[in-house]
C-alpha cells in the first residue's frame, strides 16, 4: 500500500493573506481579486509582489460559528515588501515547520479540500501522529483554470 502522506519540513516563510468570506466560489474569487489588486498596487509602488507566484494557499480554521477561511499567496525569500496599508491584506510570516502532506488532482475547492483533508486526518490518526486538528491548508499550484491540477493538503504537526 502506498503512504497516504507526505512529511516535510517547510523553512520560516513570508506570504500575504486576506480572509474569505465563506466557501463560496464567489468569495474565494473575490479574495483572489484583493491579493491580485494589492500585489498591482505594490508592483507600481516599485516593490516585487507577483501574483503568479505559487502555491497559493487557502486556510481553514474549524471554530464556533463555523470554519474560517484565508487565503495567502506565497512572497519568494529576498523580496523587499513594504510596509503594509491595506487593512484588508495583510502580511504573515509563518515559522519553519513540519507539515504532513497529502496530494491529490482535479479541480480545487473548499468541498474537494475539505474531503481530503478529512482523508489525511484519518491517515495521520492511523499512522499515530500527532497534529494540529482545527486548521488545515489546501495548497494550489496552478491557476483554477488551468487544465491540471496539481493539490495539496497540508496539516501542522502539533
Amino acid at each position: 500500500m502506498a503512504q497516504e502522506f507526505e512529511v516535510r519540513l517547510y523553512d520560516t516563510s513570508t506570504w500575504i493573506t486576506t480572509k474569505i468570506d465563506s466557501s463560496q466560489s464567489s468569495d474565494v474569487l473575490a479574495a483572489n481579486s484583493r491579493l491580485k489588486d494589492y500585489a498591482k498596487k505594490q508592483t507600481e509602488a516599485g516593490f516585487e509582489i507577483s501574483s503568479d507566484i505559487w502555491p497559493a494557499l487557502v486556510k481553514v480554521t474549524d471554530g464556533k460559528g463555523g470554519p474560517k477561511f484565508a487565503l495567502s499567496w506565497f512572497i519568494p525569500p529576498g523580496t523587499t515588501t513594504p510596509e503594509n496599508s491595506d487593512p484588508l491584506v495583510q502580511l504573515e510570516s509563518k515559522p519553519e515547520a513540519t507539515v504532513y502532506v497529502r496530494v491529490f488532482g482535479g479541480a480545487p475547492s473548499i468541498q474537494s479540500g475539505q474531503e481530503n483533508a478529512k482523508k489525511l486526518r484519518e491517515a495521520l490518526i492511523t499512522a499515530g501522529k500527532t497534529f494540529d486538528h482545527d486548521t488545515y491548508n489546501g495548497a494550489g499550484y496552478e491557476s483554477f483554470f488551468s487544465l491540471t491540477h496539481h493539490n495539496e493538503i497540508w496539516i501542522y504537526a502539533a
